[in-house]
């Protein structure tokens, strides 16, 4: 595979000693959200400021990791319901997130004793255990109807997928997230594990040996676990989000287009309640614009 790069000019895309675009699941949802918070970020590399749902999200990702390493099915097998929850919440740390272990704890606690009621406990433990992955895909000129690029491209892409699943043969990608679930998040989150998607589809074999993913089993459905809000959605891939990821990153690429050959900068998302929280606030042309109006 190429060097790949956030600071990327598609004027150097022929010459293969020059890095191809690098997206990963962070930065395509930043652009996403707002191409020029993404530009302050990605491109110009300047430093955000670390907020408490930040360092929340980071601990208790990595409580949810070494929670899979360590839980042990053969001792838990006779476990009651009540003795499971207890052995859960002792596999998690002591800190400021006991209501989401407890959450977690009961969470899991169900599932085993489904999975020992069906039968189905080889696969109670996850296949996948946060791994990261990079995988380059063509992004044709003509995939977005709305946005003509300048030519076909290789973009580069990476992520950690939190978690994957095996369930009647099929793999199912299962992200975590840390705040609460809002009905409007459902449309990033089809993104998210659509991106994953990709990730696994084209990842060079030698990767995928490396995660323990075989190429032959397919991904026919994914979901979403949010502990905070007892919040679990497995539903079948939709096409539709799959093209959407497509679509946005033939934004992002013409993004890049228009920014090294025609001077325009990365375009703004202004909106009040929003773009308060953000690090690069005084920075932003439409944030101090917009509070004058």
């Amino acid at each position: 595979m190429r060097e790949y790069t956030y600071q990327w000019n598609p004027n150097t895309f022929d010459d293969p000693d020059e890095p191809i675009l690098k997206i990963t699941k962070s930065s395509f949802g930043s652009f996403q959200w707002c191409p020029k918070k993404y530009y302050f970020s990605y491109f110009e590399r300047l430093p955000q400021d670390t907020t408490e749902a930040m360092i929340k999200g980071t601990v208790v990702h990595n409580v949810r990791e070494d929670f899979f390493n360590e839980f042990d099915v053969k001792k838990a097998e006779h476990m009651s319901f009540d003795e499971l929850v207890q052995y859960n919440l002792g596999l998690h740390p002591i800190d400021d997130y006991g209501e989401i272990y407890q959450n977690i704890a009961t969470f899991e606690a169900n599932r085993f004793i489904e999975a020992r009621e069906m039968e189905t406990l080889d696969d109670y433990l996850p296949v996948v255990n946060e791994v990261m992955l990079d995988a380059e895909i063509v992004i044709p000129q003509n995939i977005n109807p709305k946005i003509q690029l300048e030519r076909d491209y290789i973009v580069h892409l990476q992520g950690i997928i939190d978690r994957m699943f095996i369930d009647d043969g099929k793999y199912v990608p299962l992200e975590l997230k840390t705040g609460p679930w809002k009905d409007y998040k459902l449309t990033g989150m089809r993104k998210e594990l659509s991106f994953y998607k990709l990730l696994v589809e084209n990842a060079p074999d030698a990767v995928l040996e490396a995660a323990n993913i075989d190429r032959n089993i397919p991904i026919t459905h994914w979901g979403w676990y949010y502990p905070v809000s007892n919040y679990l959605q497995i539903e079948p891939v939709k096409k539709s989000s799959m093209t959407a990821v497509f679509r946005g990153i033939t934004q992002l690429i013409k993004a890049y287009e228009n920014f090294h050959n025609r001077g325009e900068d990365f375009d703004t998302k202004y909106y009040y309640k929003t773009c308060e929280h953000c690090s690069f606030k005084e920075l932003c042309p439409a944030y101090l614009e917009g509070q004058f109006l």
